[in-house]
C-alpha cells in the first residue's frame, strides 16, 4: 500500500501536539519521506470503562499515520492493566483481574471510533498484549530484565520520590516498562506514540527493539492536557472529559474549565490552525471575552466527536440551562410510588451512585426541588400529577411523578 508523503502532512505530524521524537525528528521524517509504510502504535491500559478527552491527541496523531496509509494498531493492554503502570504514581496501584481489565475495555472501540476507522480500507487493528505476555515463561522473564539494572528503574522521578519518603516500591511495578517495552518486540513496530508522561516506559521498549530485534524504534511523544496545577488529565486523576459523555454534559464541562485551557484545548483536540489558534490569543489579550472563546471550542469538539447538530443541540441545552435558568422541556421520569427519603431517591432514580454521594451533594447545597435548595438529608419527598423536579448540580435532571 502506497503512502501519502505530503511534505505538508508530514510536517504537520512531526510538529502538532508533539513534545518530542526519539532518537531524533530527522531519522522519523526521513523515512516518512522516502515513503516508507511504518508500522504505528498506541497503547491503553483498560484500567478504567472510558476513554477521556485527553487520549484525543493520541487517538488524533494515530489516525495521522493511518490516513496517509501506515499500518496502525491500537494495543490494549489486557496483561499490563492488571499490573498497573506506577507512571506518575506516588503510591502503588491497585492490581486488576483480567475479567476486570475486560470489562472496562468492553467499548473502548466504540469511544475511539469517534476518531479512528475501524472498518474499510487500511482499518485499525486491535491486538490484546496478554496474547503474548501471559504465555512468557520465567526464563523469559529473567531474560528480559537482563537488559536493564536496578539503578535505571531506580532513577525514575516517581520512585525515587517514594525512596526518598521511605515509600514502598514493589518488585511488579520495576517490571511494568520492561512488559511495555516488550509490546514493541512482539508486534515488530517502527514508532510508538503517546504521551510525554509515558517516555520512559516507552523509550524501554526503545531498547529492547535494539537489543533483542537489532531493530531501531522510534519514539513520538506529545504533549499532555493539564489543568492550573500542571496535573495531566487522567482516569485517576478525576476531573476530565469522558469520550462517552453525552453531548450536553461534555459541551458543559468544557464551558466550566478554567480560561488557561482554552488555548491548549485548541492545539490538542481540534483541527483547527496554529494560526487561527493564535489569533484567539491575540483576541482574548485585546479583550475578547474568553467566554465567547469557550464556547466556540466547546461546539468545535462536540461536533468533531458527534456532529455538528448534536453541538447546536449541546449549546441551546447550556443557553437554556445555564445562562437563561431554564430548565430542560424533557427529561427522564421517575415513578415514586410512596413517600421517601430524598437520600434514597437520589441513588433509585440515578442521579447518584450511592447514598454517600447523595449526601456529600446535600451538604454541598447541590440539589434542588423545583429550584429550591435542599438543606438537610432527613427530607422525605413524594411524586405530582404534573411532576416535580429533582436536579442535581447543573445539569442533571429528572422529574418526580405519582404512580400512574
Amino acid at each position: 500500500m502506497a503512502t501519502d508523503i505530503n511534505p505538508e502532512k508530514i510536517e504537520h505530524l512531526l510538529t502538532r501536539g508533539v513534545d518530542t521524537v526519539y532518537p531524533k525528528r530527522e531519522m522519523l521524517e526521513a523515512r516518512l519521506k522516502k515513503g516508507e509504510r511504518l508500522r504505528i502504535y498506541v497503547g491503553f491500559d483498560p484500567t478504567a470503562p472510558f476513554l477521556h478527552i485527553g487520549h484525543a491527541l493520541q487517538l488524533k496523531k494515530l489516525k495521522e499515520f493511518q490516513d496517509m496509509g501506515h499500518e496502525v494498531i491500537w494495543l490494549i493492554g489486557s496483561f499490563t492493566g492488571m499490573i498497573g503502570d506506577p507512571t506518575d504514581k506516588s503510591a502503588t496501584r491497585s492490581q486488576l483481574t483480567k475479567k476486570q481489565v475486560l470489562e472496562n475495555a468492553a467499548t473502548y472501540k466504540k469511544q475511539a471510533s469517534k476518531i479512528l476507522k475501524f472498518t474499510g480500507r487500511n482499518a485499525v487493528k486491535i491486538k490484546f498484549n496478554d496474547k503474548w505476555l501471559s504465555k512468557m515463561s520465567f526464563a523469559d522473564v529473567v531474560e528480559l530484565a537482563s537488559h536493564f539494572t536496578v539503578q535505571q528503574m531506580s532513577e525514575r522521578d516517581m520512585f525515587a520520590n517514594r525512596l526518598k519518603d521511605g515509600k514502598p516500591i514493589y518488585m511488579h511495578e520495576f517490571m511494568y516498562p520492561l512488559m511495555q517495552g516488550y509490546d514493541s518486540v512482539a508486534m515488530d513496530v517502527d514508532v510508538e506514540i503517546g504521551g510525554s508522561d509515558q517516555t520512559f516506559n516507552m523509550l524501554a521498549g526503545r531498547t529492547l527493539m535494539k537489543s533483542m530485534a537489532g531493530k531501531e524504534k522510534i519514539v513520538l511523544t506529545l504533549k499532555l492536557l493539564t489543568n492550573d496545577e500542571g496535573k495531566k488529565m487522567s482516569k485517576s486523576e478525576g476531573g476530565f472529559i469522558a469520550l462517552s459523555d453525552v453531548p450536553e454534559d461534555m459541551y458543559g464541562k468544557l464551558m466550566a474549565m478554567n480560561d488557561s485551557m482554552i488555548l491548549p484545548y485548541f492545539e490538542l483536540v481540534t483541527d483547527m490552525s496554529m494560526e487561527e489558534i493564535d489569533g484567539k490569543r491575540i483576541a482574548m489579550e485585546q479583550g475578547v471575552n474568553p467566554r465567547d472563546v469557550k464556547a466556540e471550542l466547546a461546539h468545535m469538539v462536540v461536533a468533531q466527536l458527534y456532529d455538528a447538530s448534536a453541538a447546536d443541540a449541546a449549546a441551546a441545552h447550556f443557553a437554556n440551562i445555564f445562562q437563561k435558568g431554564k430548565m430542560p422541556d424533557e427529561m427522564e421520569e421517575f415513578v415514586l410510588s410512596s413517600e421517601k427519603n430524598i437520600v434514597d431517591v437520589l441513588v433509585e432514580s440515578g442521579l447518584t451512585k450511592s447514598k454517600s454521594e447523595a449526601r456529600r451533594m446535600i451538604e454541598q447545597k447541590a440539589v434542588k426541588i423545583d429550584g429550591v435548595v435542599v438543606t438537610g438529608i432527613d427530607m422525605n419527598i413524594v411524586g405530582a400529577k404534573d411532576g416535580v423536579v429533582l436536579q442535581r448540580g447543573k445539569r442533571h435532571f429528572v422529574r418526580l411523578v405519582n404512580k400512574r
